[in-house]
């Protein structure tokens, strides 16, 4: 089959662009390395913080917004379609502050959902108590808002009702599949050199999460992209203790219906290591021990990490190659990645079919100082 659009990279960035280009009929391939949705997309922990109904003019913002609008019509297309559920849920969120210093920066935050339309309440130690009695008491929570519109997803299952969307679509996924070249003649892209062959398209868009550096190296284009490593601990089955999703600053508590209870994350420069230490496990544990003492008595089911695409200015690659025609990125969404997929998709697909985005992607252009 010659395709219309390959997509390298089988992410949930690639696996929605996949989806979302092949509902409008075109014929897709997608190629991945290992197998499709089993890197970062896989190991997070599926927290959709609301973006709120004011329109911006801040990009990212915007697609935050899309995303917000995509997810139930997503979800539960994807429910109709494949028979797989993937969780999604408003379970709403708490964001508290524990140390002083921290305070100063919640209220910001707090001020910041308030422009934006996000549904904030603040919580004083009674109302934070009744809301959620597993926390700690006292004045141990120096500072609580809770957004009832916080969502949450399982990722695996989300992960897995795209790729049977996919499928169902005649998504071609070519998994085990290493990218090795590009040759580009006359400023086009005319061929995908990988270790199953070469292949061709009329498109071709890269979603390689942190490999997008090396792989768009090989076209001569530079991307700060980097990996950033994220170690996660499941606790659980229990009884279920947590209703909401517990953030505080870059750490979180994720309740499952069924009594787990995700434990996250770091943010380490380590390369491409994905190993989880000792250390890291032992601080995450002392986070949730500490924030919520009955975690104490759960076993530790697994402990994971995953690899985000982190840039160096925190905003994701999103356009065109600016020195190939029919080259596209959509990479670097650091811990956004899950949450922005569904806009990311939309957006991205209307740019490649030569139609208007939607977004201004202006900010996230390849070439961007």
């Amino acid at each position: 089959m010659r395709a219309d659009a390959i997509i390298v990279g089988g992410g949930v960035i690639g696996l929605s662009l996949a989806y979302e280009l092949a509902g409008a009929g075109w014929r897709v391939r997608l190629i991945e390395r290992g197998q499709p949705g089993r890197e970062a997309s896989w190991a997070g922990a599926g927290i959709l913080p609301p973006a709120g109904r004011q329109p911006s003019t801040d990009a990212h913002h915007e697609l935050a917004r899309l995303s917000d609008q995509l997810y139930p019509i997503w979800s539960a297309e994807l429910r109709e379609q494949t028979g797989v559920d993937n969780g999604f849920r408003r379970c709403g969120g708490i964001y508290l502050a524990r140390e002083e210093n921290e305070v100063a920066e919640l209220r910001r935050q707090a001020d910041q959902w308030r422009q934006r339309g996000v549904v904030a309440e603040p919580l004083d130690a009674h109302a934070l108590a009744d809301r959620e009695p597993a926390l700690v008491r006292g004045d141990a929570v120096r500072a609580a808002w809770w957004l009832p519109e916080e969502a949450q997803l399982r990722n695996p299952r989300h992960l897995k009702a795209l790729s049977a969307g996919c499928a169902l679509r005649g998504v071609e996924v070519c998994a085990g599949v290493a990218v090795e070249d590009f040759i580009v003649r006359q400023g086009r892209l005319t061929e995908v050199v990988t270790s199953a062959g070469a292949m061709s398209a009329s498109w071709v868009c890269v979603t390689g999460g942190p490999w997008t550096k090396s792989l768009l190296a090989r076209l001569g284009v530079e991307v700060a992209v980097r990996p950033v490593r994220g170690q996660m601990v499941l606790l659980g089955p229990a009884h279920p203790c947590l209703r909401a999703v517990i953030n505080e600053g870059r750490r979180y508590l994720v309740p499952r219906p069924d009594g787990r209870v995700l434990v996250g994350s770091t943010e380490e420069d380590a390369g491409f290591d994905k190993r989880t230490t000792a250390e890291a496990i032992a601080g995450l544990l002392k986070f949730a021990v500490g924030l919520a003492p009955a975690l104490g008595n759960l076993s530790i089911e697994q402990c994971w990490a995953g690899l985000r695409p982190g840039t160096g200015d925190g905003l994701p690659y999103l356009g065109k190659l600016p020195s190939v025609e029919n080259a596209y990125v959509a990479a670097g969404h650091f811990r956004g990645g899950l949450h922005l997929s569904p806009a990311t998709a939309v957006v991205m697909a209307r740019l490649i079919r030569g139609e208007s985005p939607g977004i201004d992607l202006s900010p996230f252009r390849v070439d961007r100082a």
